[in-house]
């Protein structure tokens, strides 16, 4: 339970936190403090500088590339499909995975909203992609460092299994060109049908896609498949529990916080549980923050929440038929049978 607790703490704090420094899209904060909190404190401080690491990266690049372009659709197709691309493999077969995907990630976020929202600042996006992020690292830091000095004394964090990074990988490769195909579609997608919060779309086809090289074979549609259908039903679950707390808090601050808190017991005592079930888990908590964490308690309303939603699940419809396709023209090939490793998973 004291995981479960130190979770609540890290999520609260980085809240606090987020709305002190003026970010925007508050439950990525919340999101980036309940992901960092794995294993002890030193575990964690490496996995925090990572993360910030590669959002400054993924930040840094996203505004050289509207001052070096002038974001025609195909350019941001080839750039998302490119840096996502790469940020995939690199969490998939570097030493410093972590840091390859939040470079990936962190650049598909503020693209795709600078592409949906054509009058805002590239440099206000992008700081406030790193606020949010230093804000949930820094309260996840904090909350571990006092717990390593208090609770965990007496019920020590177990540490959570390294993959050994894998150099060069054509398995990997493949896997990462089939998420840079999905990715590339989402520019053509907003241009014709104007979906609100596509950059979550663009995050959920990257994380589904993070499984064991040594599990993917000559497809990675069965993982992946996995990996969809802990997402599908983790949103679900996480987003109906999430919508009737809205209902009964009728806009009242305390009883959404109450609520927030729950969820993220659940859902982390859902992801201790059996490893296979780890990534729904995570899911169910995800659902529960996009909902009930507004970026203003004060405007508090579900629209948003159920935008992301939707977002997630276009970005699923997006790449199952990728994968179905690169799973019937490779030639068969066993993989090896591994266990989920949800140890970098968004």
């Amino acid at each position: 339970m004291a995981d479960e607790l130190e979770c609540v703490a890290s999520v609260l704090l980085a809240i606090v936190i987020a709305h002190l420094v003026g970010a925007e899209m508050i439950a990525w904060a919340a999101f980036s403090a309940f992901v960092l909190l794995k294993g002890p404190v030193g575990e964690t401080l490496v996995r925090a500088v990572l993360r910030m690491i590669g959002t400054f990266l993924g930040a840094t690049l996203a505004i050289w590339f509207e001052r070096m372009t002038n974001l025609a659709l195909w350019q941001i197709m080839l750039a998302v499909a490119l840096v996502g691309g790469v940020g995939l493999y690199g969490m998939l077969t570097a030493k410093r995975a972590y840091a390859f995907l939040l470079f990936g990630l962190t650049f598909l976020m503020i693209v795709l909203d600078r592409m949906e929202n054509r009058h805002l600042d590239i440099e206000a996006l992008a700081l406030t992609r790193v606020l949010e992020v230093g804000a949930g690292t820094l309260a996840c830091v904090i909350v571990s460092v006092v717990s390593t000095l208090t609770a965990r004394r007496w019920w020590p964090a177990s540490l959570t299994p390294s993959t050994p990074p894998v150099g060069w990988h054509p398995d990997a490769a493949r896997h990462a060109v089939q998420a840079a195909i999905a990715l590339s579609l989402l520019p053509v997608i907003h241009l014709y049908w104007d979906i609100p919060e596509l950059a979550q779309a663009g995050v959920t086809i990257m994380a589904v896609m993070i499984v064991p090289v040594a599990g993917l074979g000559s497809s990675g549609l069965a993982p992946v498949s996995r990996r969809l259908r802990q997402r599908a039903v983790g949103c679900l679950a996480g987003g109906l529990l999430a919508a009737a707390i809205l209902y009964v808090a009728h806009g009242s601050v305390p009883l959404l916080v109450a609520g927030t808190c729950l969820g993220i017991v659940l859902g982390r005592h859902i992801e201790n549980g059996s490893t296979r079930n780890a990534y729904l888990g995570l899911q169910f908590t995800l659902a529960v923050l996009v909902v009930l964490v507004p970026d203003d308690y004060a405007n508090v309303a579900i629209e948003p929440g159920l935008e992301r939603m939707v977002s997630v699940f276009i970005g699923m419809a997006i790449l199952v038929p990728i994968l179905v396709a690169g799973h019937l023209i490779a030639p068969e090939r066993a993989a090896a049978d591994t266990s989920e490793d949800t140890s970098a998973s968004e």
